[in-house]
């Protein structure tokens, strides 16, 4: 079969004389290279490299003592510690900062006093300030009256109640902003769709302002859990059991505190990278649910522009419909 190279019929009934050019002719499409960068990668790469040997082999640091207390038993109950600080002060400060950003929003002068005066006191403030507070809350209350029942604010405030208080607390306020900024960024036109078909205030916010909010609430709140991650260190003061505490104790012992600091420095490092690394899933499938392009991940954008082979994309490859 012949490939013909004579004049063609657009669909128009114009007649164009440019010649058919075979698919086995047509020209490959060769990605641009940037050498330049891979040799600047290189060069850094090679920097890092020596900066690790150097610190490996001349500091007196007892490495050892750093790989054998990795998975250490008092290290592994901090670690859990931790973790779940980070996840119930992250859930209490997401539904502290719900009711803040509806209060804040809310037609009610009064509410909307409250939820400013909040996010004013706890934002404002240093959040190790506000867990020693939380800690000594004591000297402010020394009992606690309820209806019925009379408790000693010493007793009922440990150091891990102190620890949750002091985390939710300032990160409701924070989460506030975020969750009100994601409201406002809604079109009003549909609250006033919603309102037209009668639907309840509370109704139209959780079923049609903020399930549309969250593409834009879950990449700040994704660093929201990352800062808090870190932030429970802070709770070390108090000796709430945390990651960093149990560290330090282990260091105290045996004096040995700065390879318990890497100690900890490497578990932060874990849990941080994993927590990212759960953000950025958590934005790509709310990007396709929306219709919208995503970015692939890095290891997927290194791998494309090492391999002249493979396509070369920002956006992730999938058809959206």
């Amino acid at each position: 079969m012949t490939h013909s190279t004579g004049p063609s019929t657009g669909a128009t009934g114009a007649v164009s004389t440019a010649p058919v050019v075979p698919a086995a002719d047509a020209p490959k499409i060769v990605p641009l290279r940037h050498y330049g960068q891979w040799i600047f990668a290189a060069i850094v790469l090679l920097f890092l490299a020596k900066l690790a040997y150097d610190v490996a082999t001349g500091s007196s640091i007892r490495w050892e003592k750093v790989g054998s207390r990795v998975f250490a038993e008092a290290i592994m109950q901090g670690l859990l510690i931790t973790i779940m600080l980070t996840v119930v002060s992250m859930i209490l400060g997401i539904i502290g900062g719900i009711t803040l950003a509806v209060m804040r929003i809310s037609s009610n002068a009064v509410l909307r006093a409250i939820s400013s005066g909040f996010v004013w006191i706890f934002r404002g403030t240093p959040i190790l300030v506000q867990i020693l507070i939380w800690f000594n809350l004591a000297l402010f209350f020394p009992q606690i009256d309820l209806v019925f029942v009379q408790l000693d604010t010493n007793a009922l405030i440990l150091p891990l109640t102190a620890a949750v208080l002091g985390l939710a607390a300032n990160e409701s306020a924070y989460m506030s902003e975020i969750i009100r900024g994601g409201i406002i960024s809604i079109d009003p036109g549909q609250k006033e769709a919603a309102e037209a078909l009668g639907m309840t205030q509370g109704k139209i916010m959780f079923r049609i302002i903020l399930p549309q909010a969250l593409r834009s609430i879950v990449p700040p709140m994704g660093n929201e859990l990352v800062t808090l991650l870190k932030e429970t260190s802070l709770v070390s003061v108090i000796g709430a059991g945390d990651l960093l505490t149990r560290a330090q104790q282990i260091g105290a012992a045996d004096f040995s505190r700065m390879e318990m600091l890497l100690v900890a420095s490497i578990w932060y490092l874990i849990l941080t990278s994993i927590a990212s690394i759960g953000q950025g899933f958590l934005e790509r499938k709310l990007g396709k649910s929306r219709g919208f392009a995503t970015p692939d991940p890095v290891w997927k954008r290194v791998l494309n522009s090492i391999l002249p082979n493979r396509r070369s994309s920002g956006t992730s490859r999938e058809v959206l419909r």
